[in-house]
């Protein structure tokens, strides 16, 4: 027995509510079957198409015309094209999301430079979606890649790609989890605020350049954290704990900052600062942007002065990873639905653990390692790669 002729169907023009219902409703009426189906919707013109299979007895096709009719009743165009039995419309390989966000107008340039590396890479374009409503600065992409690809070789490029154009750009497997992030992880100096605590600090002791230098090596991952951690606040000593207060006052938060925080809070999410800073900040941000938890190095005061020493266990990067677990468990929220954002070396292990790591305006050996990356858009830019438009909010 033969297969049943198969025809794709195209729609194009303005759109508007019942188009679609109406041509279902024909299909219905002639007892048409719908083996596949696609829509989108760009600025204002409408573009649908979907694949019927036509009864082995119905040589003249008035499905064909009744859809024609409506169609022109409606202003619009409608083609159909018969499918060759041997055509397949499946496609095996994994699903990825592309998430691309400009602080302007995305270009052609990228576009083409975009598309031209994803045919090199052999990825294959499913759906592209302007999620900036009411500009063109965010696009959705549905990808498939083989089971074979080498992922790190594609996010090398899509690095590349990105700092080129200055174009953040995000590769998300799509699964169950893309959407359902419930915990977001956030480290405090520069990434909840736009500087290093220890280095303002430092400047009010006229030791800035020498502990500027320490953090720097530590941040690359050049020296260890525990270690440089100790030496920088034992140049701190004798601080008076008053002098602290003035820094706090004039911490300079990261654009976007507050925004995030409300967002995903009022959609339900909790949220967590993990530093490898100071309590007397964290502790006072925690309260200031409604932080569901905070956990940070305290420093030893004795007669209202710092003594130069750091009380109970540091939180370095394997204590990072491991009170991003804490929280999760507490909470009873599975890794994958967490989110953890930081940019020095010592945020590694807890972006690796979290489901989705995002290494946010950060040095440059964190970039390269971190599954994901943003470096140039304001903190409320993250909000696209959770599936959070910011016009939509």
């Amino acid at each position: 027995m033969g297969q049943l002729p198969k025809y794709l169907i195209t729609v194009s023009g303005p759109d508007h509510a019942g188009i679609t219902s109406n041509l279902m409703d024909i299909l219905v009426q002639t007892k048409t079957n719908i083996l596949d189906m696609g829509q989108a919707v760009t600025h204002g013109l409408l573009s649908l198409s979907f694949l019927i299979e036509l009864d082995k007895n119905d040589h003249h096709h008035p499905v064909l015309k009744e859809l024609l009719f409506a169609a022109k009743d409606k202003n619009l165009e409608l083609t159909y094209k018969e499918i060759e039995q041997t055509t397949s419309h499946q496609y095996s390989g994994e699903k990825f999301v592309l998430h691309c966000i400009s602080q302007q107008n995305l270009s052609a340039e990228f576009l083409r430079d975009l598309s031209t590396l994803l045919a090199e890479l052999n990825i294959n374009i499913h759906r592209i979606e302007n999620m900036a409503l009411e500009n063109f600065k965010a696009l959705e992409m549905i990808t498939t890649i083989s089971p074979d690809i080498d992922l790190a070789q594609v996010k090398e490029k899509l690095l590349n790609t990105s700092s080129h154009h200055a174009v953040d750009i995000a590769f998300l497997k799509d699964n169950v989890f893309r959407r359902s992030k419930r915990l977001i992880v956030f480290d405090m100096d520069s990434t909840l605020i736009q500087t290093e605590v220890i280095d303002e600090i430092a400047d009010l002791m006229n030791v800035k350049d020498k502990v500027g230098e320490i953090t720097e090596r530590a941040m690359n991952g050049e020296v260890d954290f525990d270690q440089a951690l100790r030496e920088r606040v034992s140049l701190l000593k004798g601080l008076e704990v008053s002098k602290m207060k003035e820094i706090l006052d004039n911490l300079p938060l990261t654009p976007g900052t507050e925004q995030f925080i409300n967002t995903v809070k009022n959609l339900g999410y909790k949220t967590a600062l993990i530093s490898g800073g100071f309590s007397y900040f964290a502790d006072a941000l925690k309260e200031k942007l409604g932080i569901d938890y905070a956990f940070s190095n305290e420093l030893q005061i004795v007669d209202g002065k710092l003594t130069g020493l750091v009380e109970g266990a540091i939180i370095n990067a394997s204590q990072k990873a491991l009170l991003l677990k804490m929280i999760a468990q507490q909470e009873k929220i599975s890794l994958e639905q967490v989110v953890a954002i930081g940019d020095g070396a010592n945020d590694l292990p807890m972006l690796s653990t979290a489901g989705l790591g995002i290494a946010f305006h950060a040095k440059d050996i964190v970039r390269k390692k971190a599954d994901h990356h943003m470096s140039h858009g304001p903190m409320t830019t993250i909000l696209y790669f959770l599936g959070i438009p910011l016009d939509q909010i």
